[in-house]
């Protein structure tokens, strides 16, 4: 009987003691597949962050989507001044609107818009029926002119031999007096017309002439148009320099004087600054923004620069003062309650760099500590490399 119960025993206990085992490994394997790639996740991120201390290294795949642009700290005056946005303008000096002075027709066109042009240079070819007449009555005045004018000659000689009366001289001389007025009449109703060159053939027909030396910014002449005297045909300037036309503050405009430095920054050139001075600050306030035109003149290398581009312009108002070390506002990020700029090392990394912030310069702002002229640092996405470097650090899952 004690057999048969330990034999009973040891039935119950096996299956309990394997159920226990087959347990125990379970739990085992899911434990090591679960923790080792979160350490390992762990780890990579630390290396990235905090392998080179003050540095960020970018993927180069991440990084070939970036559009970044860099700017050399510059020293530059650090006296008072003011921004002002303003746009690009014609040299008003060196600008024609040119239109036919009579009613005419466009025949043909000898120019379009791009096309260089010298000065006298034909732009169109016109055609009128008014300049047809003026011209051939110019031309009969002419012709009767010259007759009187040999006529008179001829009795004069006659009258010296006395074959003809002194009055039929003075006759002639009076015909001729008149055909004389009558010439001068005409040449005055051709200048009266704008259209003074006589052409070889068609005398109804006439060029349309530039006035001056530049670069045809618009046609609106079309082949076969009727064209009125109040619309110009075309649009000519010079663009070898420009006027950029901004709009200062009546409370500030007061500072300003002719002479004054200006630096400019365009949107279409990021991360390039042009330097002028003010040539013409208005006399009167305009009414309704309050603000005073003011006229910086720029030269136009290459013509790069268009009219009707939009720039802002930062604008002394007081001594030179100190000079500071400046940077685009947009080079400085805040990061971990500091000031940091980032300075590209190659290769996809950049260093964060801690620095001191100064006071607001226009587009710009002035480093105080931390950063030597000439260095170059990130300007456009700059705010790209933080959030990439709060990422990488974890600080990106704080704005989640």
């Amino acid at each position: 009987m004690r057999a048969n119960d330990w034999m009973i025993w040891i039935a119950v206990l096996l299956p309990l003691t394997g159920c226990q085992g087959g347990k125990g490994t379970e739990t085992k394997e899911p434990r090591r597949s679960d923790t080792k790639p979160a350490a390992s996740s762990g780890e990579q991120d630390r290396s990235m962050a905090g392998a080179e201390p003050g540095l960020l290294s970018v993927d180069p795949e991440v990084l070939r989507d970036l559009k970044l642009t860099t700017f050399p700290a510059e020293l530059r005056p650090g006296g008072e001044g003011l921004m002002a946005p303003g746009e690009l303008k014609v040299d008003e000096q060196a600008y024609a609107e040119v239109g036919t002075p009579i009613p005419a027709r466009v025949v043909r066109l000898l120019s379009g818009p791009g096309q260089a042009v010298r000065r006298g240079q034909p732009l169109a070819e016109l055609q009128s029926v008014e300049l047809g007449k003026a011209r051939a009555e110019r031309t009969a005045a002419e012709a009767r002119a010259g007759l009187a004018r040999q006529t008179v000659e001829r009795k004069r000689g006659l009258a010296a031999e006395r074959i003809v009366s002194r009055g039929e001289l003075q006759r002639a001389e009076a015909d001729a007096a008149e055909a004389e007025a009558d010439l001068r009449a005409a040449d005055a109703s051709l200048a009266a017309l704008g259209v003074t060159p006589r052409p070889a053939g068609d005398l109804s027909r006439f060029a349309l002439l530039s006035p001056i030396a530049g670069t045809v910014l618009e046609r609106t002449a079309v082949q076969g148009q009727m064209a009125d005297p109040s619309r110009p045909l075309f649009r000519i300037a010079d663009l070898a320099q420009l006027w950029l036309v901004v709009q200062a503050p009546e409370r500030d405009a007061v500072r300003v004087e002719v002479g004054s430095p200006a630096e400019i920054a365009l949107a279409a050139l990021p991360g390039q600054k042009l330097r002028g001075k003010v040539a013409w600050v208005a006399r009167e306030v305009d009414p309704h923004s309050r603000t005073v035109p003011v006229r910086i003149v720029l030269a136009n290398d290459g013509e790069r620069l268009k009219p009707g581009m939009f720039a802002t312009a930062w604008i002394g108002t007081g001594g030179e003062g100190d000079r500071v070390v400046a940077v685009p506002a947009g080079a400085l990020q805040r990061m971990d309650d500091r000031w940091v700029v980032f300075l590209p090392r190659g290769e996809g990394r950049f260093e964060v760099r801690p620095v001191e912030r100064g006071r607001d310069l226009g587009s710009e702002v002035a480093v105080a500590g931390g950063l030597k002229p000439g260095e170059r640092v990130v300007a456009e996405g700059a705010f790209v490399l933080r959030a990439e470097a709060e990422k990488q650090q974890g600080g990106g899952h704080e704005h989640d």
